[in-house]
């Protein structure tokens, strides 16, 4: 285990760490051993996977020395994977669980932690950089200054790694779109899993946050603002009590839930969230700053690498060839054919059903898409889905 080796024991044991060493020696071994720790935190989010893992790059050491204390870096690589109490993650490191339970708590509140309470004991996990810490620093909607700086540090980083490993070639959906479902035409079969209002129904708590990419590109720089409402994005059941828990986002009741998905649809925003059957989170994106829809749009075929499983389909007779869809689609999909009825593009179109939603004249449906595989039942199934498409 990476906590087991001795320049990690030693940084946490040391008094020097917290400053209270002011021995230029101590300072400098001090300073050896952080550098270590952080080195370390580079291999064990890599392994953690995510759209971002670590890369050992200078911007991956500039962002996390702002996002991570050495003491917070090395309580996180003693998180085994799912969720666990402190007592598990103290016992890793050796130390006590009051100790640990303490530094977890600042933690969660920073958002470099998950917690959840089942009964009368907390359970954390360690999620990857995406989805997970990247978000958590940009929920809460503010803009200080340490806000700007680590949406700067963010956006490097995210730059950084780009750069380095290319375009990401999406080999199967990681992330999939959830349609507009009354706009689903009639005698069209459609899951609860293809209706928001299900698993707004099925949960409690609700929460709603700010969207995170819009924001950071807000801090980034303050007329980036496409326009778009900002606190739109869901969590639901145990990750909303965590966002909630820890001021990332607030509560909110079911007929709240269903007019901020009214207003998302009529905003042209869409529905996009893991590419699983059961879901913890729900994001409302824009094509200009949204990773889940960025991302997808930079494949060759977005409409593979994202889809809802359903497709639109015009009524001839009462279109106007108007270009409303046209103009709304957030994919490109559309384009007026040669008998002025919009024409849509397989291999582009994610099924959002945002064209529908604006259409003047109701003269879109949706359909079924026959094509696109079933959602994976969970996230190890969606795992292992991904990790089968990589291998062939």
């Amino acid at each position: 285990m990476v906590l087991g080796t001795e320049a990690t024991k030693a940084l946490w044991q040391s008094p020097g760490v917290e400053g209270k060493n002011t021995s230029n020696l101590k300072a400098w071994e001090n300073r050896e051993m952080a550098k270590e720790v952080y080195k370390q935190l580079c291999e064990t989010t890599a392994k953690r996977g995510g759209m971002y893992p670590g890369v050992d790059i200078s911007e991956f050491y500039e962002l996390v020395e702002e996002l991570f204390t050495p003491e917070e870096a090395a309580v996180y690589m003693a998180i085994p994977r799912g969720f666990n109490p402190a007592s598990t993650i103290a016992e890793n490191m050796g130390k006590s669980k009051e100790e640990v339970a303490s530094i977890l708590e600042t933690m969660a509140d920073k958002g470099l932690c998950n917690a959840g309470r089942m009964g009368e004991t907390i359970f954390y996990g360690a999620p990857p950089f995406v989805p997970g810490i990247f978000e958590f620093q940009f929920m809460r909607g503010t803009s200080t200054e340490r806000d700007k700086k680590l949406a700067k540090l963010i956006h490097a980083y995210k730059a950084a790694v780009n750069k380095t490993r290319g375009a990401t070639k999406i080999t199967f959906p990681p992330n999939r779109v959830i349609p507009v479902d009354r706009v689903v035409k009639a005698g069209n079969k459609i899951h609860t899993y293809d209706q928001v209002k299900s698993y707004i129904e099925k949960y409690d708590p609700l929460a709603v946050s700010t969207c995170f990419c819009r924001h950071e590109g807000k801090l980034i720089d303050e007329n980036d603002d496409c326009g778009k409402p900002n606190e739109v994005c869901m969590q639901f059941g145990m990750g909303a009590q965590f966002v909630i828990d820890r001021k990332m986002g607030r509560k909110i009741d079911k007929e709240e839930a269903m007019e901020i998905l009214k207003k998302t649809e009529e905003a042209g925003l869409v529905h996009a969230t893991m590419n699983r059957q059961e879901i913890d989170f729900l994001c409302n994106c824009c094509s200009c700053h949204c990773m889940i829809l960025k991302t997808a749009l930079d494949q060759p075929k977005p409409g593979v690498a994202l889809n809802s499983g359903f497709r639109p389909e015009w009524d001839t007779e009462l279109c106007t060839a108007c270009e409303t869809c046209i103009d709304r689609c957030p994919a490109n999909a559309l384009t007026l054919s040669e008998e002025d009825v919009p024409e849509v593009h397989l291999d582009r179109c994610i099924g959002c059903g945002v064209c529908a939603m604006g259409c003047p004249s109701e003269a879109i449906g949706l359909v079924e898409r026959l094509s696109v595989p079933v959602p994976p039942v969970d996230q190890k199934a969606l795992r292992e889905a991904m990790k089968a498409s990589q291998a062939r």
